[in-house]
């Protein structure tokens, strides 16, 4: 009888769940939807792609210099002042640090060229003309050397008995890593790279972007360098397979490395209301030329949002938000960190900050039906809970309906998914600072590398990325205690999903480690509900922070305790479960380790801390199959850094959010951030 009524209700759930999916229902109403699809124009952000490919936009460099002031003259041209458009800049030469971040030096190169003169001449490359086959941050120089053959180059076995002193290197590894052993540890001339992977064999005249990246005690040992082709670097490792001699001639002219600076260009419409309240978008200026959709789509898409926005502000068609909106064009990461570092009060709600949500634009172009790829939509992580995800979804679904086409646009259907947080760009930074923040792209074969080109970008997907992410701002911005009551609810009806779907994933896992460890499977698993849980209340809590009337705190703290009905539900059909599989007890297997790490930087940590503060053999543990932690985990580890939460229930947090992780690997790993002074012991 007790299976009977629970397949039931399993069944009655499942039908509900159908309907609610079936029932979309806008949040934004459809005076503001159609505002917003009049007034934004993916054909005027193709038109500043265009524009801003033309401009070979390494971090520091002149060339990113020129495209900065592009979009400040273009935001100028639509209205915006000096108070409310300007351009930030920040030192860059290779040596001063943001948070943990050592930005680049500034670099300028006017002329390279790669040539074969033995056993024939070809030219192979040529700078500028195709400015991804220069190595970035390579120094002016001149040379004629014999060419040997490394292998990917990247590891020490590479080089073992073989002499490339004063020699050019040909290797399939990333640029920088093959110079760093090469050059700078094994003393060659310059490197030569080409991609060899599936997509370079599928396209192969297809070159990567890579760069040197050099440290501070590099700077004086960096030569040159070039990328080339699948095909190209095949045939010269045929020549030197089949036995002959193969004699390169390289030569780079210009400045090369220099002190210079990373610009922000920074634009704010200033909130009515709650001026010194903001939502911030952003978008990485920086890559090489063209790099059309990663990422001159994203600034594109910005500047015409700006425009948009402007526009209908000062025609009087659209009230002023009542928040600020900011919208910035960085260098990613680096410069990112830069401004984040110079203006300390940008942090969210949980550090006293004022704001609130942020969305990042990277590669938000992409002609669906010539690269066969699909909008994805980073949700915020569980360190970063907030009802952002549901407007942004929501609004993407509103998106999906509008019949957005375009003169020289797609016919293709819109097609998005919500995904787990994933990191890779500026969001990080945001997030770091408890601001919750979220990234609208996309993914294709063509990423940094020279098949980025402006014809893959589609005027029809950068509209509707432009009325997702301007839709999203503006609602919240706005939100009246109507919408805040109807956004509640939202969230608490799409809580019940991810509840579910964590319950279920927690499941599969408790099932899958049971034979290894039964009591310490079932407490991983009640461990993610619970954690899950957490998150949801976190979510349908966040609302708040943009309506705190008392009718919505009402709301949010009855879905609140609904989440909690569910949680202790699905708790307790776990246990029955577990017990009949033969569990005794939950135990989390692990020593409790109760001291509790405190933060000493701002910004998410480098990606190379803390193995490339360590001795080589200390180092060596964080490439070994001990280390379990994802880079997306480890930058959920230092997040759950809040000077009250011990390893424990940092190892807890992101064995929740991830998959189960021993408390010792996050211990060693804690202890080792200690060591190279980014984290203390509280």
């Amino acid at each position: 009888m007790i299976r009977k009524v629970t397949l039931l209700l399993l069944l009655a759930v499942i039908a509900a769940s159908t309907a609610v999916a079936q029932d979309y229902a806008p949040l934004l109403d459809a005076g503001r939807r159609d505002l917003l699809h009049e007034a934004l124009s993916g054909e005027i952000a193709k038109d500043h792609v265009i524009q801003i490919t033309r401009h070979h936009r390494i971090q520091g460099s002149r060339g990113y210099r020129d495209a900065a002031q592009y979009v400040l003259e273009q935001l100028r041209a639509y209205g915006f002042g000096e108070d409310e458009a300007w351009i930030e800049s920040y030192p860059s030469d290779g040596k001063i640090h943001y948070g943990t971040w050592q930005a680049p030096s500034g670099w300028d190169i006017d002329f390279a060229e790669l040539r074969l003169v033995e056993p024939y001449d070809w030219r192979i490359v040529g700078y500028p003309e195709v400015a991804m086959s220069l190595i970035t941050y390579s120094n002016p120089g001149d040379e004629t050397a014999e060419l040997v053959w490394v292998g990917s180059g990247t590891g020490d076995s590479d080089y073992e008995g073989k002499d490339v002193r004063g020699k050019f290197v040909l290797a399939t590894g990333y640029g920088g890593d093959v110079h760093r052993l090469a050059v700078v540890k094994y003393g060659a001339a310059a490197v030569v790279c080409y991609l060899d992977d599936d997509r370079a064999r599928e396209y192969p005249d297809m070159l990567q972007y890579t760069g040197m990246w050099p440290r501070p005690e590099e700077l004086e040992h960096v030569t040159f360098g070039f990328n080339i082709t699948n095909r190209q670097g095949e045939r010269l490792r045929e020549l030197l397979e089949s036995g002959q001699r193969v004699v390169l001639h390289g030569r780079a002219s210009g400045i090369g490395l220099e002190p210079y600076y990373m610009d922000v260009v920074v634009a704010r419409v200033a909130g009515s209301e709650l001026p010194d309240v903001e939502l911030v978008v952003a978008a990485h200026l920086d890559h090489p030329k063209e790099s059309a959709n990663d990422n001159a789509s994203g600034c594109a898409a910005q500047l015409d949002m700006a425009r948009a926005l402007k526009g209908l502000i000062d025609d009087g068609r659209l009230p002023r938000p009542k928040r600020s909106l900011r919208f910035l064009w960085v260098p990613e990461w680096y410069g990112t960190m830069a401004y984040i570092d110079e203006h300390p009060e940008m942090v969210g709600p949980p550090l006293g900050g004022t704001y609130l949500a942020h969305i990042n634009l990277d590669m938000v172009g992409e002609h669906l039906e010539l690269l066969h790829s699909r909008m994805n939509i980073a949700s915020t992580p569980w360190s970063a809970p907030s009802a952002l995800n549901d407007v942004v979804e929501n609004m993407a679904e509103m998106t999906a309906r509008l019949d957005i086409r375009s003169p020289r646009g797609s016919l293709s259907m819109m097609n998005f998914q919500l995904t787990p947080y994933g990191g890779g760009s500026d969001h990080m930074m945001f997030i770091d600072r408890d601001i919750p923040g979220m990234m609208i792209g996309h993914s294709d074969y063509t990423h940094h590398t020279s098949e980025d080109t402006p014809d893959k970008v589609d005027p029809v997907e950068l509209e509707r990325s432009e009325i997702i992410a301007t839709a999203a701002l503006l609602y919240l911005s706005d939100l009246t205690e109507a919408e805040a009551l109807d956004l509640a609810y939202l969230v608490g009806a799409n809580s019940a999903g991810r509840l579910g779907a964590a319950a279920r994933r927690a499941r599969l896992q408790m099932v899958a480690a049971f034979d290894a460890g039964p009591d310490v499977a079932w407490f991983e698993a009640r461990n993610t509900i619970a954690l899950a849980a957490s998150t949801e209340r976190e979510a349908v809590s966040s609302i708040l922070h943009f309506n705190g009337s008392e009718s919505v705190r009402a709301a949010v703290r009855t879905i609140q305790e609904q989440i909690g009905v569910r949680e202790g539900a699905l708790i307790a059909a776990l246990d029955r479960e577990a017990i009949s599989l033969g569990g005794t007890s939950p135990d989390r297997g692990d020593a409790v380790d109760e001291r509790i790490p405190v933060r000493l930087t701002r910004g998410p940590l480098n990606f190379a801390l803390p193995a490339n503060k360590l001795s080589e053999d200390d180092a060596a543990w964080y490439s070994s199959p001990e280390f379990t932690l994802s880079g997306d985990a480890r930058f959920e580890l230092v997040n759950f850094i809040d000077g009250t939460r011990s390893v424990t229930a940092i190892r807890d947090a992101i064995s929740a959010e991830f998959r189960p992780v021993s408390t010792a690997v996050v211990a060693r790993y804690l202890d080792d951030l200690v060591r190279v002074g980014v984290v203390d012991w509280k």
